[in-house]
């Protein structure tokens, strides 16, 4: 069982950044691949950013060279920084874990709680 935690979101304005975190419970967090997910009012959960086990990352192409998801094994955490920040970034955002990164949120056993970013033009 693991219990993921966020914190980090907010309101800012566009062009800003801001880092979102995600820490994990447990001793096996090194096992789980990690992703991020939003969802905005209307629209489905889509995914945002993952990163394996061994480190290899994988983005959405309308965050690509925008945003960047790492995780610290030491510290059970994982870490989503976003920069340059657009109004169409405004969603609910969640981290999740599974042994493997896969696309569909549905396949997901672990959740965060979800945090609001909110981004003004």
């Amino acid at each position: 069982q693991v219990q993921l935690v966020q914190s980090g979101g907010g309101l800012v304005q566009a062009g800003e950044s801001l880092r979102l975190s995600c820490a994990a419970s447990g001793r096996t967090f090194s096992s789980y691949a990690m992703a991020w997910f939003r969802q905005a009012p209307g629209k489905q959960r889509e995914l945002v950013a993952g990163i394996t086990r061994g480190g290899s990352t994988n983005y959405a192409d309308s965050v690509k060279g925008r945003f960047t998801v790492s995780r610290d094994n030491a510290k059970n955490t994982v870490y989503l920084q976003m920069n340059s920040l657009k109004p169409e970034d405004t969603a609910l955002y969640y981290c999740a874990a599974r042994n493997i990164l896969v696309l569909a949120a549905t396949l997901y056993d672990y959740w965060g709680q979800g945090t609001q970013v909110t981004v003004s033009s």
